[in-house]
């Protein structure tokens, strides 16, 4: 096994958990700044306001890309333990 061989392993499996966890950190990030611009505008600055919201959106979010989340990752487990005797080399 080259060098080579296994920074494109390792960058192939970063590469894959940030699409995995880019819908969530954008939905995530796109909450936050909605219920931060309706906290400035209202003037509301209870926790519970600035939390429940977010945190419904990211669950949402999380329950609409599951799907797509665990395709990607069963492709992706089946690429690396799929030819194991390369790894061998």
């Amino acid at each position: 096994m080259t060098p080579e061989f296994v920074i494109q392993i390792l960058r192939d499996c970063l590469m894959t958990a940030f699409w995995l966890s880019a819908p969530l950190l954008i939905v995530g990030f796109v909450a936050g700044i909605v219920v931060s611009l309706i906290q400035i505008v209202t003037s509301i600055q209870d926790t519970g306001f600035s939390t429940i919201p977010r945190l419904a959106a990211f669950l949402g979010a999380f329950l609409l890309s599951l799907p797509w989340m665990l395709s990607k990752m069963t492709s992706y487990t089946v690429l690396i333990l799929g030819d194991l005797s390369r790894y061998a080399k």
